[in-house]
């Protein structure tokens, strides 16, 4: 069976409690199927909030340059990732933010957090062992340190939910996502983990002073960051609506927060998310 038939099948044969057949987030293609056969983008989703995950969704789309025609999108909260997915099938994975940490105890984890990190954490043997094209946005630099080995914890580093200033590294300043974007900018961030120290392995791109690791890549085409490239004010002010009960910040802080969002000037992270896309289309 041809990857994206077998995707298709997966998907569509979920069904409900009531043993209905539910619909996919979106249907599977092969890759003959996407506009000048270029390769699709797999964007997988983590949050369970239909809103949110959405709203990120239309997000990424916004910022990569991308119709919904050209990325295949899995929400993992609701769809499992196929077993025998290979990711030399599409131009490259990038993964969204959302309310699991990895470093939490398993024995407090939900059975749908650790679900969905088993899942995402499954394919990153693949993506860093052949240096596929990968961005792992915020929740995802976890993910990326962790499958490395490195130290990701709650014991500092976390951020407040709002604008960061970030600084460009040495190494940052001359990288391919990075060169020739003004090296010190704002970024929306909101985590309560944070990667502890630099991976065995990783190059340290960007940084701020509340969160030192803001940005790394492992290989040369595997990057992740700890702010979210994909939000802007618009972006962050509906999520803040949405998780203002997750404990990321006082309820009644909220308002507070949007304000702050749209006072700020974000534009680099945007653009590193679109010359990704660019990059690996």
């Amino acid at each position: 069976m041809e990857l994206g038939q077998a995707m298709t099948r997966k998907l569509g044969e979920m069904q409900d409690d009531t043993g209905h057949v539910s619909t996919p987030v979106l249907e599977s293609r092969t890759n003959s199927q996407y506009r000048f056969g270029m390769k699709p983008f797999l964007i997988l989703q983590l949050r369970p909030e239909t809103d949110a995950s959405d709203d990120e969704y239309a997000a990424i789309l916004n910022k990569c340059q991308l119709r919904p025609d050209e990325t295949h999108r899995i929400r993992v909260d609701q769809h499992d990732i196929p077993i025998d997915l290979d990711v030399r099938d599409y131009a490259g994975v990038i993964v969204g933010g959302g309310p699991g940490c990895v470093s939490d105890p398993k024995e407090t984890k939900s059975d749908l957090d650790a679900r969905t990190e088993g899942q995402i954490l499954a394919l990153m043997p693949q993506i860093t062992a052949l240096d596929h094209p990968f961005m792992g946005c915020c929740y995802g630099l976890g993910i990326l340190a962790h499958h490395l080995g490195g130290d990701v914890s709650k014991e500092q580093y976390g951020e407040p939910v709002g604008p960061s200033d970030c600084t460009m590294t040495a190494q940052g300043v001359t990288d391919p996502l990075l060169a020739g974007l003004s090296p010190d900018f704002q970024a929306f961030v909101g985590h309560k983990e944070a990667v502890q120290s630099l991976p065995s392995g990783a190059v340290h791109l960007v940084s701020s002073a509340p969160c030192p690791l803001q940005m790394i890549r492992y290989g040369e085409n595997v990057y992740a960051t700890q702010f979210h490239p994909e939000a802007d004010a618009g972006d962050f002010e509906r999520r803040i609506q949405v998780y203002r009960n997750h404990g990321y910040f006082p309820p009644e802080d909220a308002d507070r927060l949007v304000a702050a969002c749209h006072a700020a000037q974000v534009t680099v992270p945007g653009e590193i998310l679109r010359r990704f896309a660019a990059r690996y289309s």
